[in-house]
């Protein structure tokens, strides 16, 4: 694995010659972590227009001034895959959150059902894990992170042209993920992988799940996984088939 490079992500629209105050948490870390020098360079990114070379003009108490240079890189759309996840303990949330963003979600949906035992989740606490894992994965757009939402919501108003993947990790006679995806990755341009909560659906809860006409059912294997470890397993399957 690579050394990453210095890479912050920049919430503005960034263009050439422009300068570029950064301050707080992104100012402590270049300042007092990197120990950053005058005339060093930094990669900045702000989710529409690409990557950018910026170089240090100044270091000051409460900011450091870059300077943008050139781009480096053009924006890149996303692939269309939607993470619609029960909420888990605070800490595995954290990491599977990551995991997401470094793997290229579009949209992080969190939802409440009939077994959800974390009903409250920090948004701006997960918001900075999005930032950090998209710094760290040179990755150049930020997912969305939606606020939290009943499950029954999410279902009543879940578009038809979307394949859903339903990881169902009690019923063990569905077909696994990657052998539907072989044969029907093309079936539809948008996707979303759904995961359950530790507890599992209910019974009504599956059901209604089962009705959407764009539901697919699969699982992700004969063992019963945590639902931190499943949504990384069903992200990273679904893109290998998407970027082939």
């Amino acid at each position: 694995m690579k050394m990453s490079k210095t890479r912050l992500y920049i919430q503005k629209k960034l263009s050439s010659n422009l300068m570029v105050h950064i301050k707080d948490k992104q100012h402590h870390f270049l300042k007092n972590v990197l120990r950053i020098k005058i005339q060093d360079t930094v990669s900045l990114f702000d989710g529409i227009t690409g990557e950018w070379e910026s170089r240090v003009i100044s270091i000051n108490r409460d900011n450091t001034v870059l300077q943008i240079l050139k781009k480096n890189k053009d924006f890149e759309i996303d692939l269309d895959i939607w993470l619609i996840f029960a909420p888990i303990k605070s800490h595995r949330m954290s990491i599977s959150i990551q995991k997401a963003t470094e793997l290229g979600i579009a949209r992080l949906i969190p939802c409440i059902t009939q077994n959800t035992n974390q009903t409250k989740i920090n948004i701006r606490n997960l918001n900075m894990n999005i930032i950090e894992a998209a710094e760290q994965s040179e990755r150049l757009s930020i997912p969305v992170l939606d606020e939290i939402t009943e499950i029954n919501d999410l279902l009543d108003n879940f578009p038809s042209d979307r394949g859903l993947f339903f990881c169902n990790e009690i019923n063990k006679d569905l077909p696994m993920m990657h052998a539907y995806l072989i044969n029907n990755i093309n079936k539809y341009k948008k996707w979303a992988i759904l995961i359950g909560p530790e507890g599992g659906f209910t019974k009504e809860e599956e059901n209604k799940i089962s009705a959407l006409s764009s539901t697919i059912p699969v699982s992700l294997g004969k063992r019963i996984l945590r639902s931190d470890t499943a949504t990384t397993a069903a992200i990273f399957l679904l893109q290998s088939f998407l970027n082939n």
